[in-house]
């Protein structure tokens, strides 16, 4: 995947999506997390050391080539998406935790990234034969893919903020597509070797979407956190931004092999996420119609939630939370 159209279109596509999330987000997004320090805290330490520690002992268990260990390791390192914002949504999560989880998360990962994937690499790849580690330039680039975006979106909806939600919908909307042509597009370009692949890190995968959402419930939940919280950082923790996983291993480190795992994990996780919503809801009980932002009747959950029809209805509707009206115009 040697294109200009790959190695320029990727970081691109990325700085969009990743803009997009600047557009949702403010400086009170940040701060909220005063406010709930302990389920921010359990929910970082999921996933900044369960997670990764999870990922290199399924590595060592199934034993990939050394190019795909170190891409599950670039995964787990990689933060939450806006789809983990979307999916707490459809499972009755306190979606205010999720964005300040995904504001945070993105910000720590400029620092994170770099260091989960070049262990990664000293570990799985210590010749060098096979990789090159992130090295201060590179670092640089994923600094400047991830969170100056972020930055950039966050100071347009703070100078626009009707643009702002004006432009949500259909960055959101673009955002999905891309993450599906990113996928396809890798898959596509390793056809050939496609059922290797999946034979050597599928399993494993499915195994880390499985147990990433599972630990980011029960761990809260064990530790004293409220139920629509746990449900909040389930799906951060087990929800990972697959496209900035992607895009490091593609665009930055030269290798469409070591994307492979994010790629599989972008086609499992979402019907592994839609299910798992749908067994932790069942075993809690509604909440409160006063704690839960008001759905509207098109975008109903319909009969199970997490269905097709009501993910895609709730998707159409769903905003991150409700902001004042004041929240994010300038000071005067």
């Amino acid at each position: 995947m040697d294109s200009a159209l790959i190695s320029v279109g990727l970081p691109l596509v990325l700085i969009v999506i990743m803009f997009g999330l600047g557009l949702s987000l403010t400086v009170a997004d940040f701060t909220r997390i005063a406010k709930n320090p302990k389920a921010v805290a359990i929910a970082l330490i999921c996933q900044l050391v369960v997670l990764p520690s999870i990922a290199f002992g399924l590595v060592l268990l199934f034993d990939p080539s050394p190019v795909l260990a170190i891409g599950v390791l670039l995964l787990a390192a990689s933060p939450g998406g806006t789809a983990a914002n979307l999916f707490s949504h459809l499972f009755h999560g306190d979606v205010a935790l999720n964005v300040s989880l995904t504001a945070v998360n993105s910000v720590i990962a400029v620092g994170t990234v770099p260091l989960i994937t070049n262990f990664a690499i000293e570990y799985f790849d210590p010749d060098g034969a096979a990789t090159v580690g992130l090295q201060f330039g590179k670092v640089v680039q994923v600094f400047a893919i991830v969170l100056i975006p972020v930055v950039l979106g966050m100071l347009v909806r703070r100078w626009s903020p009707n643009f702002a939600d004006r432009m949500d919908k259909p960055v959101r909307i673009g955002s999905a597509l891309t993450l599906t042509l990113v996928i396809g597009a890798t898959i596509i370009d390793q056809r050939a070797d496609i059922v290797p692949y999946v034979r050597a890190i599928g399993v494993a995968m499915i195994l880390f979407c499985l147990i990433s959402l599972t630990v980011g419930y029960l761990v809260p939940r064990v530790l004293g956190v409220e139920g629509r919280q746990a449900i909040a950082c389930s799906m951060e923790v087990g929800i990972h931004n697959g496209v900035i996983a992607i895009t490091i291993a593609i665009s930055v480190l030269d290798s469409t092999e070591m994307a492979i795992p994010a790629a599989v994990y972008g086609v499992a996780i979402f019907p592994l996420a839609a299910g798992f919503g749908w067994l932790v809801t069942r075993r809690n009980p509604r909440p409160d119609p006063q704690d839960v932002p008001e759905v509207s009747a098109v975008a109903g959950f319909g009969p199970v939630a997490g269905s097709p029809e009501a993910m895609l209805g709730e998707a159409a509707s769903y905003q991150p939370f409700p902001r004042a009206e004041d929240d994010s115009k300038p000071a005067s």
